[in-house]
């Protein structure tokens, strides 16, 4: 049961995490989250993995590859970056892309390492045939963290 003397402040949300898969959608997302950031006056994570499933079944893992998708992923940020820096009631800002697979590279190099009080994604960001394999990242994040998670439509 909650306290009955805490005000909203302390009931808002230190460090959020925000997950950003590469589609249309994640500018929405990460919209979202730099609004939450600064109503909270919080830290921003905003964190990519780019998913090496798909280059290790090719059978080779260009590793020459990973700098370019993630210049491209940062390039396709890069405003909002710039525009959640500018907050002045963001904490701060930090990007985190990496390599490997998505899920176990979120929660054990992402999530598990910053320890997030809320966690924002998107609601669907795989192609069918990846989803139908792979599942929903955001039902993975509800079911994996302790924290709270938003799935933004």
């Amino acid at each position: 049961m909650a306290e009955t003397n805490q005000t909203y402040q302390d009931l808002g949300y230190d460090k959020i995490f925000v997950s950003l898969d590469g589609t249309d959608r994640q500018a929405k997302v990460l919209h979202r989250a730099i609004v939450m950031a600064a109503n909270d006056n919080a830290e921003l994570y905003i964190g990519h993995v780019i998913d090496s499933t798909a280059l290790e079944t090719a059978g080779t893992y260009p590793v020459d590859l990973i700098p370019s998708l993630e210049k491209d992923f940062r390039e396709s940020i890069a405003e909002q970056v710039a525009e959640a820096e500018a907050e002045p009631q963001i904490k701060s800002v930090k990007v985190i892309v990496k390599a490997g697979r998505i899920r176990e590279t979120l929660k054990d190099d992402m999530l598990d390492v910053i320890k997030p009080d809320l966690v924002i994604c998107g609601a669907r960001g795989l192609s069918s045939i990846k989803y139908a394999i792979l599942g929903s990242i955001s039902t993975f994040l509800t079911r994996s963290t302790t924290c709270d998670v938003l799935v933004v439509k």
